[in-house]
């Protein structure tokens, strides 16, 4: 099996990633949003537009 980010051999400790780095960098674009897939449904855009007002601390 090869590393999904690297394409080298797999390592037994880290796999399906090859070393801790690659599977640093995978987790990392799970974090940043790399991976999220793109909805067009617009009650989605305002859900999540709400959700994210809601989560903001308040500045008093």
């Amino acid at each position: 099996m090869t590393c999904p980010i690297c394409e080298k051999e797999s390592a037994q400790a880290y796999r399906p990633f090859c070393s801790r780095r690659c599977a640093d960098v995978d987790l990392g674009r799970w974090l940043n949003g790399s991976y999220a897939v793109p909805s067009t449904d617009p009650e989605d855009i305002e859900q999540a537009l709400e959700e994210a007002a809601k989560s903001e601390p308040k500045l008093h």
